[in-house]
Formats: C-alpha cells, sequence, structure tokens
C-alpha cells in the first residue's frame, strides 16, 4: 500500500482536465504507467482516484462477496457505478468525464486531498464545506474512531 500525503489546489480547464500538481505526480509516479480508475465517493461529493493497484485490491476485497445475496449485490452495483479508467496524459493532466464532473459538482477550483492510499477531489468550496466542522466535533470524531487503538507497547497511539 503506497500512503499518499497533502492537500493540492488547481483549476478544471473547459474540457474538465485537471493539471496534477507536481508533488502529488511525484507521489504517484510509480502509478503513472498503470493508470488510475476514478469512481465517486460512497459518503461524499467528491470523486476517487485509485491507483489501479489500489483498485486491484478493493475489488479482490469485493469478488468474496456472495453475489446471490441482493444487498451484496446492489452494493456492487452502486460502488462502482460511474466508474472510469483514466490516465495522467504527457503534460500532467487528468482529464474528469462530464458525469463525473456533474456528480461532484467541480466548476472551477479543484482540491486534491489524500486520503490514505487514494486520492479525493474534490470541488474547492465543496471541500472547505466539509472540512469546516460546522457538522460535527472532530475531537468527538477523533476519539470514537481512533481512540481504543494503541498499537505500541510504549503506551503511545
Amino acid at each position: 500500500m503506497n500512503t499518499i500525503v497533502g492537500t493540492y489546489e488547481c483549476k478544471v480547464d473547459a474540457k474538465g482536465r485537471l493539471l496534477m500538481p507536481a508533488p502529488l505526480k511525484k507521489q504517484l509516479a510509480t502509478s503513472l504507467q498503470n493508470g488510475f480508475v476514478l469512481k465517486r465517493s460512497v459518503f461524499q461529493t467528491c470523486l476517487e482516484l485509485y491507483p489501479m493497484e489500489e483498485w486491484d485490491l478493493m475489488m479482490q476485497k469485493i469478488n468474496k462477496l456472495n453475489r446471490f445475496v441482493k444487498k451484496n449485490n446492489d452494493f456492487i452495483r452502486r460502488f462502482t457505478a460511474g466508474v472510469k479508467i483514466v490516465e495522467i496524459d504527457a503534460l500532467g493532466r487528468l482529464l474528469v468525464p462530464k458525469d463525473l464532473m456533474a456528480f461532484s459538482g467541480i466548476s472551477k477550483d479543484v482540491v486534491f486531498s489524500s486520503a490514505v492510499n487514494i486520492v479525493e477531489i474534490w470541488d474547492k468550496e465543496l471541500y472547505e464545506k466539509s472540512i469546516s466542522g460546522e457538522d460535527m466535533d472532530f475531537a468527538d470524531l477523533a476519539e470514537e474512531v481512533m481512540g481504543n487503538i494503541n498499537d505500541d507497547d510504549n503506551g503511545i497511539s
């Protein structure tokens, strides 16, 4: 698993192309030749960019689901809705298909935000709203999600 770090801003051109920021492109250099999968996020109004290696790992998990269970089949359909294979062109641009542009609300200013092993692609205004904290107390969320994890022998999380 490759850990991606950082938040980067750019603009989208009239054709729906995003110029990948150089520090992000450098982190993804080993993935450039294999391509990427671009999809709708499950929980947010943004897009998720999976390096192909990460997408293959996700598909291995999903392929273990029993497709004769309706709930599993419905999940697979929704999870893979709008999925596109994309590449970064020679100039470092990523073309976002129109249906995914519409889903994500991307209009002009864009934020690439690392999410461990994938990259979220947001309309800047929607991104700022999502991290503003108006709808949740981040300290409470952090305690609930990470508060019981203590993998180190030194007592430090």
